[in-house]
C-alpha cells in the first residue's frame, strides 16, 4: 500500500490483519528462542514525512491499536528489542537499547536490537521525520517497564510475598528485606508470559509522541535516567571501524549472480528498439527482457557491464526543461499567491518594507552508499514461493509492500531485511532497485545482487525539490514586525510557518509539475528552504531598521525554546564582540522544525578574489531530554557539514531529461577542507520529552552563512547554492 492508501479505512483493516499474521508466525521466532519473556505492547504510531511537495503523512489519524512491539527475555537473562526503525548513522540503535536498558533495569550490554526486517518486526511505516526518537522511544520504554512490572510480579508470586516490596535492578529481582535476588533468566526460564496493552490512545499531533494511557506503567523521569540520558558509545562500533559489520553491498550469497539495468537515455523516455543479440552471445550471461524492463544477470560484474555495454537501444525522449530555465517556469506555472487583506494593512503601517524572492535548487541525497538489493526466491514450509531480499531502505515495510505487489504474493511470501546501511537521508524510501533484483533474480533461477552505479544513483533516485520562495513583509521603526508573507513554490510547506509574533500573516505553498523525481525527500525537507528565505529577509529587515540582527529576532520572539538556543548560540560564540569588515563577516539565523530547536552564529572569511571560506560555526541545539549527548552532538555537526553543500555549491544540473553532473568528479558535496571549526551547544531540557534529531540541525547554517557574507560584502544572495552568485567557495 501506498502512504495516501493508509489514510482510508480499508487499508486500515489491512494493517489489522497483517499485524494478526504477523503475531502468529512470531511463534516459530519464540520456539528458536527457547521460551522465556514476551511482551506485546500497542499504541499509536507515528505520522509520515513530507513529500517534497503536499506531505505524506497520517495527518493527525492513529494507527489501529494492534499495532505492537516485542521484547524477548532469553534462559540467560539476554534482552532482544524488536523494532521497525532502522540504524542509518544516526546511532538510534544505541539511543533505543539504551531508553529499554534505563526501563527494564538491565546493563546497556544485555541488550540487542533487532531492526528492520519485517519478518521479525513490527510493521512500521519507516525511518524518517526525526521520528524514532519521538514515537519509537516512548513505545520501547513502555513495553520495557511492563516487562520490568511482570518480572517483579513473577517474583512476588514465586516467594509469595507483595509485589511492591521488591526492587528491579541490574537485570534481577530482588527482596531488599531477605536480601533474597531472582535473575531475569530464572524467572522467565521455561515459561512463556504475555501481556498486552490494548489501551485506545487519542489520535497523534505530527510533533509528539505516543499518549500514554494512565493504566500504563509508570516510566523513569529523565532526571533519575543512569543509562539513558550518559555517552554511551556506539552499539556494535567496533564492527563498523574493523570492516566487520556487513552493509547491503556487502551481502553475498550461494550461487549469486551480478546484475546490471539497461537505463533510458532521459527522463520520461519511451524504448523504439532494443537489439540485444550481442549480450546473448557471451558466455555465462543471461539477458533477461520482460516488455521495457531489460537486465543482464552474470557470474560477477565485470561481465555484467560488458553485456550491459554490448546492448543497442534506441529511445524516444521528450523536449524537456533545463536547470536554467527553471524558476522562470515555476513562476509562471505556480498558481499566484492569493492577497490578504490583514497583510496588505499590516504592510501600509510600516515604516520599512522588504518584498523579495528567494531560490533553492534541486540537489541529490548522494549517499556513500548507493541504492542496493540482494534478491533470492525460495519456497516456503508450504511450498510457495519465498522472496527475500537484503537492502538498504528507510521503509522496509513499504518496500515489502512494493514486492508483494510486483510478483502478486501474498504477505507471508516476502521478507525484506534492512542491515545498517551507508546513510539515506531521506533518500532511501522506494523499493525499485529490490523490485529490479527480484525481477532479474526470478528470471534467472539465483540470488542476484543488483548495485545502482553513482550515475544511476545520481540520475534515478529523486532529489531534494527546487523551489522559489516569495516573502513581504514590513516592521515598526522600533523593530516590530507589522506584516509578513510567505510563499513557497514547489520545494514543500515544512517549517513554512513563521515562529516569530506578527498578527498580520499569510503563509501557503503552492505546488507545480516538477520535472526531475522528488518522490521522497531530504534531510530536513523543505524546512532548509523555508528557513534560508525566513531567515535571510529577516537579516535584510534588520538591517534596513539599523538593528542588530539578534535584536531585531528577539524583539519579535516569545517563544522561550527559541530564545533559549538564540542566546546560548550568541553567548558561546561572542555575538556583538567584533564588528563585521570587509574581509570578515558574522551571520545569525535559527528556527525550530519537528520539535528541535537551533541557532548558529557563522563567522566567514573573503578573500581578494571574493571567495568566501567559512571559519567557524556555533550551533546551539535543544530537543527536550537527551538520550545521548555524543550521539546527538554528532548527528548536530554531521548535519552542519551536509548543510555546507547545499548552501554553497550542491545543485543538480539538467537538460532535456538528463542530469549533466551525475558523479561526484562534477557533483560538489562538502570535502575536508570546506568544514569549518564547528562547536556544538546542547541544551539538555529533562522536563520536556526527547525529540528527534535527524533533520533539524541543517536548517540554520545557510541563512546564518548568508547573513554573514552580507555582513561582510554588502552582496544579498539570495539563491541557494550562494556560490552560484557573486562570490564563490574555495
Amino acid at each position: 500500500m501506498s502512504m495516501d492508501e493508509l489514510m482510508d479505512e480499508a487499508a486500515l483493516h489491512e494493517i489489522r490483519d497483517r499485524i494478526r499474521a504477523f503475531e502468529l508466525d512470531r511463534r516459530d521466532f519464540l520456539r528458536l528462542c527457547g521460551g522465556g519473556l514476551l511482551v506485546c505492547l500497542s499504541g499509536a504510531q507515528a505520522p509520515g514525512q513530507e513529500s517534497g511537495r503536499g506531505g505524506q503523512g497520517w495527518g493527525g489519524h492513529e494507527l489501529p491499536r494492534e499495532v505492537s512491539a516485542w521484547i524477548h527475555i532469553d534462559a540467560d537473562g539476554k534482552v532482544t528489542v524488536f523494532t521497525g526503525k532502522v540504524e542509518i548513522g544516526q546511532n538510534i540503535r544505541t539511543s533505543l537499547a539504551q531508553s529499554v536498558a534505563e526501563e527494564l533495569r538491565v546493563g546497556f550490554d544485555a541488550i540487542t536490537m533487532t531492526m528492520g526486517d519485517t519478518e521479525l518486526t513490527p510493521w512500521d511505516m519507516g525511518t524518517f521525520g526525526s521520528r524514532s526518537t519521538p514515537t519509537m522511544g516512548p513505545q520501547l520504554r513502555n513495553m520495557a517497564a511492563t516487562a520490568r512490572e511482570m518480572l517483579v510480579e513473577a517474583a512476588a508470586q514465586r516467594w509469595s510475598v507483595d509485589a511492591a516490596t521488591l526492587v528491579a535492578e541490574d537485570g534481577m529481582v530482588r527482596n531488599p528485606k531477605t536480601g533474597a535476588t531472582l535473575g531475569y533468566g530464572a524467572i522467565t526460564r521455561g515459561e512463556q508470559l504475555t501481556r498486552t496493552l490494548m489501551g485506545d490512545p487519542p489520535p497523534q499531533h505530527a510533533n509528539f509522541g505516543r499518549v500514554r494511557d494512565p493504566a500504563d506503567p509508570p516510566l523513569t523521569p529523565a532526571i533519575a535516567w543512569k543509562i539513558a540520558g550518559t555517552a554511551v558509545p556506539k552499539a556494535q562500533g567496533r564492527d563498523f571501524v574493523t570492516g566487520k559489520h556487513k552493509y547491503p553491498s556487502d551481502i553475498a550469497r550461494p550461487g549469486m549472480l551480478f546484475g546490471k539495468m539497461l537505463r533510458a537515455t532521459g527522463f520520461n523516455a519511451t524504448l523504439v528498439a532494443a537489439d540485444t543479440a550481442g549480450a546473448e552471445k557471451m558466455p555465462g550471461v543471461q539477458v533477461v527482457r520482460d516488455g521495457d524492463f531489460i537486465g543482464v544477470v552474470a557470474d560477477d560484474v565485470w561481465a555484467a557491464e560488458k553485456a550491459l555495454a554490448a546492448i543497442h537501444a534506441q529511445w524516444n525522449v521528450p523536449e524537456q526543461i533545463s536547470n536554467r530555465e527553471l524558476f522562470a517556469a515555476m513562476r509562471k506555472g505556480a498558481a499566484g499567491g492569493e492577497a490578504s487583506a490583514d497583510v496588505e494593512q499590516g504592510l501600509s503601517g510600516a515604516d520599512v518594507k522588504l518584498a523579495q524572492e528567494y531560490t533553492v535548487a534541486y540537489i541529490a541525497h548522494a549517499p556513500l552508499e548507493p541504492r542496493t538489493a540482494v534478491a533470492e526466491w525460495g519456497q516456503t514450509d508450504a511450498g510457495q514461493a519465498k522472496l527475500t531480499v537484503w537492502t538498504g531502505t528507510q521503509r522496509p515495510f513499504g518496500v515489502k509492500d512494493d514486492l508483494v505487489r510486483a510478483f502478486r504474493l501474498s504477505e507471508d511470501q516476502v521478507r525484506v531485511m534492512m542491515p545498517d546501511m551507508g546513510s539515506g537521508y531521506g533518500g532511501k524510501h522506494t523499493g525499485e532497485c529490490a523490485v529490479e533484483a527480484a525481477r532479474l533474480a526470478k528470471a534467472a533461477g539465483k540470488p542476484v545482487k543488483l548495485i545502482w552505479t553513482r550515475e544511476e544513483e545520481f540520475t534515478w533516485a529523486y532529489f531534494r525539490p527546487a523551489g522559489v520562495m516569495e516573502i513581504r513583509g514590513g516592521a515598526k521603526r522600533d523593530g516590530t514586525l507589522t506584516a509578513w508573507e510567505h510563499h513557497n513554490y514547489n520545494s514543500g510547506p515544512s517549517a513554512l510557518e513563521t515562529p516569530y509574533n506578527v498578527t498580520a500573516k499569510l503563509e501557503k505553498f503552492h505546488e507545480w509539475p516538477s520535472p526531475l523525481l522528488v518522490q521522497g525527500s531530504y534531510r530536513g525537507l523543505a524546512a532548509t528552504a523555508n528557513h534560508f528565505a525566513r531567515e535571510s529577509a529577516m537579516d535584510e529587515l534588520a538591517h534596513e531598521l539599523g538593528m542588530d540582527p539578534l535584536e531585531f529576532r528577539m524583539k519579535n520572539l516569545n517563544n522561550d525554546r527559541l530564545r533559549a538556543v538564540f542566546t546560548a548560540a550568541a553567548e558561546k560564540f561572542g555575538w556583538g564582540r567584533e564588528k563585521s569588515t570587509a574581509d570578515r563577516g558574522f551571520g545569525i539565523a535559527g528556527g525550530t522544525e519537528k520539535g528541535g530547536y537551533a541557532a548558529a552564529c557563522a563567522e566567514v572569511e573573503i578573500d581578494a578574489a571574493k571567495k568566501v571560506r567559512i571559519r567557524r560555526v556555533v550551533q546551539a541545539w535543544e530537543s527536550g531530554a537527551i538520550v545521548n549527548p555524543d550521539g546527538l552532538r554528532n548527528q548536530i555537526m554531521g548535519a552542519m557539514v551536509q548543510a555546507i553543500g547545499g548552501a554553497l555549491f550542491e545543485q543538480i544540473e539538467f537538460a532535456n531529461g538528463r542530469v549533466l553532473n551525475a558523479h561526484f568528479a562534477e557533483y560538489r558535496v562538502p570535502r575536508f577542507r570546506d568544514t569549518p571549526e564547528i562547536e556544538v551547544v546542547l541544551i539538555d531540557r529533562k522536563d520536556l520529552p526527547s525529540a528527534g534529531a535527524g533533520e533539524t540541525g541543517i536548517v540554520a547554517l545557510a541563512p546564518a552563512v548568508g547573513n554573514a557574507i552580507f555582513a561582510a560584502t554588502g552582496t544579498r544572495l539570495r539563491a541557494m547554492p550562494m556560490a552560484a552568485g557573486e562570490i564563490f567557495s574555495s
